[in-house]
């Protein structure tokens, strides 16, 4: 236990638990095995990603930069391979850009496109890891907390769509990020934000890798690039790809061996919203197969 406005007790190594805790919630569950977060619409929001920005409650804009901006530079210097001791977990330390990721978005600047981050990662956090990539701050969307007239983050959340500041009840994941791709890049309002939008306020080329990212880059009219970090309904979508527009590359650095089983899609591949799974669906509901992993 800490007293209020107080730093949590995470760095003893000879008392984890309060690191474990914190590890555990974020993953799911207590450390007892209690589910940790019910009752929420899990294509338009990600509990453990609010929790883990709600933990960052009574710092303000510029001490959270501060923290991010250390973190990434310990983690861009750190030997490939590192990790760090959580609780009693090891846990990945270090980080790179791809250089086929900056080169991306060189050629896309140079040729008059607008390149965007969309994270489910606190905003502030997003900022400082796009600007190494060569986007501005100005056209990052991540989790967004309110702040409090002293300046100061609270645990509440901006709002989007029909969904108004402080319901904490949506942010950038699965139909989220669609929301705010909809509502902050191309205007869009209302409960509309929540739908695919008309194609001339979509986006040219998506990226993503994870299931986070399967709604707003099936969304973009032009190219759909899926790196390939076996993100079950992500993938079932790219290598079904229904209308020829998805691209598919194994990830850049460690690539990860081939799935040695094809992926549920049929079954199991897609998060509904009450949490369960369900088959992965096209845009015209029918059930997209099993699919073979062959892009690793």
């Amino acid at each position: 236990m800490a007293p209020v406005g107080s730093p949590l007790p995470t760095g003893n190594p000879a008392a984890p638990d309060c690191a474990d805790e914190v590890y555990a919630v974020y993953h799911g569950t207590t450390r007892g095995g209690a589910v940790a977060f019910s009752g929420y619409d899990h294509r338009r929001f990600s509990a453990g990603s609010a929790w883990v920005s709600a933990l960052l409650t009574g710092h303000t804009a510029a001490q959270i930069t501060g923290y991010a901006s250390r973190a990434r530079a310990a983690a861009l210097t750190a030997p490939q391979g590192t990790t760090e001791r959580v609780g009693s977990h090891q846990v990945t330390a270090w980080v790179r850009y791809y250089p086929q990721q900056r080169n991306l978005i060189r050629v896309l600047q140079a040729n008059g496109f607008a390149v965007w981050v969309v994270s489910a990662s606190p905003e502030p956090d997003v900022r400082v890891w796009a600007a190494g990539a060569g986007v501005s701050p100005h056209r990052v969307i991540g989790i967004e907390s309110l702040y409090d007239t002293r300046g100061r983050q609270t645990a509440h959340l901006r709002g989007c769509g029909d969904v108004p500041d402080g319901m904490d009840s949506v942010l950038t994941y699965l139909e989220g990020k669609r929301c705010f791709v909809n509502q902050d890049i191309f205007g869009v309002r209302g409960s509309a934000s929540f739908s695919q939008a008309p194609r001339s306020r979509r986006a040219v080329l998506a990226a993503g890798d994870s299931t986070t990212d399967v709604t707003f880059v099936g969304d973009a009219i032009g190219l759909r690039l899926a790196i390939n970090r076996q993100s079950s309904e992500l993938m079932c979508t790219a290598y079904d790809d229904a209308d020829g527009r998805w691209l598919i590359n194994p990830m850049f650095i460690q690539p990860l061996d081939r799935r040695p089983t094809p992926y549920p899609c049929s079954t199991t591949g897609r998060t509904e919203s009450d949490g369960s799974a369900g088959p992965v669906l096209r845009d015209d509901g029918s059930v997209v197969p099993d699919q073979n992993d062959t892009v690793f």
